[in-house]
């Protein structure tokens, strides 16, 4: 499918307006980790506890950083999970290095303040459990098994309450346990069985992550290593496949790309996890993939084009691989797009960094790669022409100092 008709677009001719772009987008970027003190680690590579807490109302985030601060924990962090309607928020603790021994406080210390400010008893809590557990408390309380109950009527009727509690309107929120009386085959000896083994606070736990200080960094010190011998490979690869300056336009272009892309990461205040970091490093493989198509193409045209400039052999490249550009980059972006716009929050990073990166990514194989190749290449030209007139301007010299000398003789 070609969507370009014969392009004729002057794209070298425009590189200084190319560096200007490139130039004020990674400037912004750095700026940005500049004033933040870097990139914003997520609970991955900095260590720490992580909670994602649902409420059945919206909180307070006042009292509920009051709660935390009388547990000691005056470095927590609060942060709106989803969409506002959700009542969703992240507890966050970071830890010191010496807490790697004992990495289960700063979870405990959370759930202590969430139970003193919203209350919730030593029994557990009914609205983080699942239907295999609520199955097997069941089967051992004697007013549900004294009716006549099988285990498998109390699995069926345990997994209809689940069903009941996670759908619309209660979206995983059951304020009563009287409210299970509309589920199928749940009696008051359940419904009271239930009030006996669990409680129902005004929260639920939905997410725990624990990492020790010492696995973020190093699992920061992996990543680092992970892209940076992604690029070395690729350097290493197109130099031998190509020529040693195609390999180095093509790193060039692809860290233009990563440092673009953690700059608008940190303009927009989006933490660095290890989905970001699957992200880069998808992006690094997407945006050499392309700018490999351009040289290939230009590797081709310097063999049928032996008379013409660097200049306008790339430009005719980069205009023979328009429509297969656009078409692959597009596609990848509309995917890319309806996922950071539908994927959930999980994902949101993801997604982000490759939105970015595929507009970059792009960009970067026509305005730096190419840009880079055809400068040396014209620069190698310019310094063959000069020491070929300098030699031509000795030689003439050479053959005017000996006719002079034998018109003397």
């Amino acid at each position: 499918m070609e969507l370009f008709r014969n392009p004729n677009i002057d794209w070298i001719g425009r590189k200084w307006l190319f560096i200007a772009v490139s130039f004020l987008l990674s400037f912004a970027g750095i700026v940005s980790l500049i004033a933040k003190g870097g990139p914003r680690y997520g609970i991955d590579f900095r260590g720490g506890t992580l909670i994602r807490v649902k409420f059945r109302e919206a909180p307070s985030l006042d009292q509920l950083r009051a709660a935390l601060q009388s547990q000691g924990l005056r470095e927590s962090t609060l942060q709106q999970f989803g969409n506002e309607a959700d009542h969703e928020i992240l507890v966050g603790l970071d830890m010191a290095v010496d807490q790697d021994t004992n990495l289960d406080a700063g979870r405990q210390a959370i759930l202590n303040a969430m139970r003193q400010q919203y209350g919730g008893e030593d029994k557990p809590n009914w609205n983080e459990m699942g239907a295999s557990s609520i199955a097997g408390e069941l089967s051992q309380d004697a007013s549900v098994t004294g009716a006549g109950l099988t285990p498998e009527q109390v699995q069926e009727i345990s997994a209809r309450m689940i069903s009941f509690r996670d759908s619309p309107p209660h979206n995983g929120m059951l304020a009563s346990f009287d409210d299970l009386r509309q589920v199928e085959g749940v009696t008051p000896q359940i419904t009271q069985a239930l009030a006996a083994h669990y409680a129902l606070p005004p929260y639920a736990v939905r997410n725990v992550e624990i990492v020790g200080p010492k696995v973020g960094a190093a699992l920061r010190r992996q990543a680092l290593n992970a892209t940076l011998l992604g690029l070395a490979s690729m350097l290493l690869y197109i130099a031998f496949r190509f020529e040693w300056i195609y390999g180095v336009a093509a790193v060039l272009a692809t860290f233009h790309d990563v440092i673009i892309a953690v700059g608008f990461l940190s303009i927009v205040d989006m933490e660095i996890t290890l989905t970001v970091i699957a992200a880069l490093l998808t992006l690094v493989g997407y945006s050499v993939n392309d700018t490999i198509v351009v040289f290939d193409r230009i590797r081709e045209n310097v063999k049928l084009m032996r008379r013409e400039s660097m200049t306008d052999i790339a430009n005719r490249s980069i205009n023979q691989t328009l429509s297969r550009t656009v078409l692959t980059s597009g596609l990848t972006f509309l995917t890319v797009l309806v996922l950071f716009l539908f994927g959930g929050e999980v994902l949101r990073g993801f997604a982000f960094t490759l939105v970015v990166g595929i507009i970059v990514g792009t960009y970067s194989s026509i305005s730096v790669a190419s840009t880079v190749v055809v400068s040396w290449q014209e620069y190698m030209a310019r310094h063959r022409r000069g020491g070929a007139e300098k030699i031509a301007v000795e030689r003439g010299k050479s053959k005017r100092s000996k006719v002079g000398a034998g018109a003397n003789a």
